[in-house]
């Protein structure tokens, strides 16, 4: 099988490759030419970076090509590591997974005196290029040249992973890649979105840190221009990839990745806060995080409800879980709207559902429990497996129900659920994927050889037992409503459960289908069928083609938008799974 799956998509802006600098030479004497054209006698040059960029890297490039009368580093006026921790951690908390969301900002890791003494200094330099270099540089001067280095979430990731990256200010770096994630999530990344935004539109240049070894910068202009380009066309997400204990061997095959990896459980094909969007550039790939497109154009992006619903969030999240060959993904629990907001200053929570791209005749799912199940018994089992490593009879408290290929499962949050082997589930889910309750793991170790974290006592004081056998098949399994059937098309809504904010709708046709927007943000994956191609009516951006499983995003800048099967579906019936906010 020929994977048609494209692992790189992109939107071009520009077919100049001389508006990219690429490599450092070229990034430097760039730089060096914006200084000279200001012809001053005296140039503030701040070099900001986002949270895990190489700075050694970056900074040896800097020193060894840049001359300057002076270089001031960010880092030499932060708080002691002990201060930051102890400031953090009424948000870091001491659970190994979850903690608090941040109202922190950039300026409170920094000691304030040590900051007002430098930025005294910078003030009385009279000549010559003074550069301020670091995390937070944006801080120490009004900048006659402002350069920001930029990271996806995924790359830092990466990064945490192999030791590379710690967490800011803190000396962390050699610690577990768990708890580095979590004060990322928590803290880290709104600190440095919140710092980021309130400069974006003084930055002159972006660089492209994705690679330590081969930076990229564009301009300003060329940057904010892609951003606006992106809000007026449908567009894809950079997709990332990962194994897991359950993980199967479908992801492989269809996406056409590493077949030496022991298996990939997780596709991200559109979570936005995590995922790269990349421009090209003439022969280069620029790659930038999406969220600063949701950053900032939201309300194009979003439409003007849904930011007033959620600010600047991207609130829909489409993502794979491979099970094919695999084994079952742990039973686990979703917290309430009323629980995340208490205990973790979320607004919303993960409610979600399963769509099944693939199912072999073994696949099933969990879901919800038995009528009349004894509770209390339950939580002990389960709580007695934890505690003394011992088996738990799921099938004794939690449904299993046959799947099939387009079965399409709700799972409000509440719902006890995992999804069996054998199956590969498209998950679209509200945003907030951290807050995973795990209640059993079926007595296997993670990846890395350790238990994997059960969070039973969260756990049990979200479960509703009131979503039983006869209440989940009645709300939650196959709810579809026919909208509208010709006989070319038929439109379906196939969820998400009334207590969910996330619609969805199915079409499956053989002949050119148009979609309106109404102003709001629609995520669309195609779930049968090898291609379409996706239009404007009115010729607003170039046709877009779409293969097999892909996700694209369509902003609700966009009016309208035609899809058609196209290529080796021509003439033939595909399927797409449109999700939005309901109004």
């Amino acid at each position: 099988m020929q994977s048609s799956y494209d692992k790189f998509p992109y939107i071009e802006i520009s077919q100049s490759s001389e508006l990219c600098f690429a490599g450092w030479t070229s990034v430097i004497s760039e730089v060096q030419r914006f200084i000279h054209s200001k012809n001053q006698n005296k140039t503030v040059v701040c070099i900001d970076l986002y949270q895990g960029v190489d700075a050694a890297k970056m900074l040896g490039a800097i020193q060894a090509n840049l001359q300057t009368a002076a270089l001031f580093l960010t880092a030499s006026c932060l708080k002691s590591a002990s201060e930051i921790q102890d400031m953090v951690f009424p948000f870091v908390t001491d659970d190994p997974i979850f903690g608090k969301i941040s109202n922190l900002e950039m300026i409170d890791f920094f000691n304030v005196s040590r900051l007002d003494q430098t930025k005294k200094q910078i003030k009385e330099m009279e000549s010559g290029t003074v550069v301020i270099f670091g995390e937070g540089a944006a801080l120490f001067a009004d900048a006659d040249v402002l350069i920001y280095a930029d990271l996806a979430r995924w790359e830092i990731q990466k990064r945490m992973k192999r030791n590379e990256a710690g967490n800011f200010g803190v000396d962390n770096q050699n610690g577990s890649f768990a708890l580095k994630y979590k004060q990322g999530y928590f803290l880290d990344w709104r600190v440095f979105d919140r710092h980021k935004l309130a400069h974006f539109d003084q930055i002159d240049y972006f660089i492209d840190a994705n690679d330590s070894d081969k930076p990229k910068m564009l301009g300003a202009e060329l940057y904010q221009k892609g951003l606006t380009e992106s809000i007026g066309r449908p567009f894809r997400v950079v997709p990332f990839f990962d194994p897991g204990p359950w993980g199967g061997q479908w992801l492989k095959e269809v996406v056409d990745l590493n077949r030496d990896e022991i298996n990939y459980a997780w596709g991200f094909d559109c979570v936005p806060e995590e995922n790269s969007l990349l421009f090209k550039i003439g022969e280069h790939f620029f790659e930038l995080p999406a969220i600063n497109l949701v950053l900032t154009r939201p309300k194009e992006l979003l439409g003007e409800a849904v930011f007033n619903a959620f600010g600047a969030e991207f609130p829909i999240r489409f993502d794979f879980l491979d099970t094919m060959e695999g084994g079952n993904l742990s039973l686990q629990v979703h917290p309430t709207r009323t629980y995340i907001q208490e205990q973790f200053g979320m607004s919303y929570t993960q409610d979600e559902s399963y769509y099944f791209l693939e199912a072999e005749k073994d696949a099933c799912v969990y879901l919800g429990t038995h009528n009349d199940v004894d509770t209390a018994a339950m939580i002990a089992d389960l709580e007695k497996a934890q505690q003394e490593m011992t088996g738990f009879d799921a099938e004794k408290y939690v449904n299993k129900l046959p799947v099939k290929k387009h079965d399409h499962i709700l799972i409000p949050a509440g719902t006890i659920h995992c999804s069996g082997k054998n199956a590969v589930v498209l998950e679209i889910s509200a945003t907030p994927y951290i807050f995973t309750f795990k209640l059993w793991d079926w007595g296997r170790l993670g990846l890395d050889g350790k238990p994997r974290p059960i969070n039973i006592e969260h756990g049990k004081n979200v479960i509703d037992f009131s979503r039983d056998e006869n209440w989940v098949k009645q709300h939650l399994v196959n709810n579809i409503t026919a909208i509208s059937l010709d006989s070319h098309v038929k439109e379906e809504s196939t969820g998400l459960h009334n207590s969910q904010f996330i619609e969805t709708r199915r079409h499956w046709f053989d002949t050119k289908v148009t979609h309106f927007t109404h102003g709001n943000l629609n995520v669309v994956n195609l779930v049968e069928g090898a291609e379409v191609t996706v239009e404007s009516p009115d010729n607003l951006f170039e046709p877009y083609v779409i293969h097999y499983a892909e996700t694209f995003i369509v902003p609700a800048h966009v009016p309208a938008y035609t899809i058609k099967p196209s290529g080796k579906s021509a003439g033939m019936q595909c399927a797409t799974l449109k999700a939005y906010v309901r109004p």
